[in-house]
């Protein structure tokens, strides 16, 4: 067994006993708006589905692989949306497995004739597995035939349980919006080797819409998006262009990534793909992030007490 091999599993070993985790994150922000923040559950009106696919650095050993999938609608007898989100994040190929279960509220709230705020609730069913006949340590090695010893180390618990919450404010008009979110709020601890909490993540983000033509025929849109949690600080900025059904987009992730992105959409189907142009020491050896985003928005009733979409990127 080679000395290069180990390595790996020697560096997977040392994160399950230190560990402390950060969110798997997406580039495409808005095409999973609850994942991003609560507030946004209801804020399409008529049911919507999304669902995303992300792979994070496929040439490396040990990928990350993130699947997501969310419902939301407004309902006017709550005053405002639910939604329930599914999200699942595979690391180093099944080894370390996390599936959160959400479920959402939002308030909606017209402030004036062109503003309107969202208030969001989420509460989540986090649960942590790991695959423990996919580790191995040095004293299962024989010289000759290879991994063949039971281990004698201490071995990680398969799977921990816990609940999460988590909280989000969005502001909008017509042509701006502006939102806060803040998961983790309770730090639940997902340990599977002593305790290891969960860092709260803050994450503030906000953009504008430019017409380029009447009636937004074309557009452009600004974006910034900045995340903290722990030690750990992200700064997104970007710029949106969209003629008719026809989106293009392209982002600098700081000191990490550029970020290009294409889609189409019409009044009830997007899809978009993105591209992360790795710029980090990592650069030429992870072959980059994938991400695909598919958004179904379905027909309903007019509602019978006004309600103001927001108007914001779909990706």
């Amino acid at each position: 067994m080679k000395i290069r091999n180990l390595f790996p599993l020697l560096v997977f070993t040392l994160l399950l006993l230190n560990l402390k985790a950060q969110d798997p994150q997406f580039t495409q922000f808005y095409a999973n708006p609850l994942y991003l923040n609560p507030a946004f559950a209801g804020t399409a009106k008529c049911p919507r589905i999304t669902m995303n696919y992300r792979n994070q650095w496929p040439n490396l050993s040990g990928t990350y692989v993130t699947y997501s999938g969310a419902y939301d609608m407004h309902v006017d007898a709550l005053a405002g949306g639910i939604g329930v989100l599914v999200t699942t994040d595979d690391q180093a190929r099944g080894t370390l497995k996390t599936t959160n279960l959400s479920l959402l509220y939002s308030y909606h709230a017209a402030v004036t004739r062109e503003f309107s705020l969202k208030f969001g609730i989420q509460g989540t069913y986090l649960q942590k597995t790991l695959d423990k006949t996919k580790l191995n340590f040095g004293d299962m090695i024989d010289a000759r035939r290879g991994f063949v010893w039971n281990t004698q180390e201490t071995v990680p618990s398969q799977s921990k349980k816990n609940v999460d919450f988590s909280a989000g404010i969005l502001g909008y008009s017509k042509n701006y919006f502006i939102g806060f979110a803040a998961h983790h709020i309770n730090q639940p601890d997902e340990g599977l080797l002593g305790s290891s909490k969960l860092p709260a993540k803050f994450t503030g983000h906000a953009g504008a819409i430019i017409p380029l033509e009447k009636g937004n025929a074309s557009y452009l849109s600004p974006n910034v998006l900045f995340q903290a949690q722990q030690k750990f600080t992200q700064l997104n900025l970007g710029l949106y262009y969209v003629k008719g059904s026809f989106v293009a987009g392209l982002w600098y992730r700081n000191a990490d990534a550029v970020i290009a992105l294409v889609g189409l959409q019409n009044d009830n189907f997007k899809f978009g793909y993105s591209y992360d142009v790795t710029v980090s020491k990592l650069s030429g050896n992870t072959a980059g992030s994938h991400e695909i985003s598919v958004q179904i928005l379905f027909e309903c009733r007019p509602k019978k007490k006004k309600f103001r979409t927001i108007s914001c990127p779909s990706f």
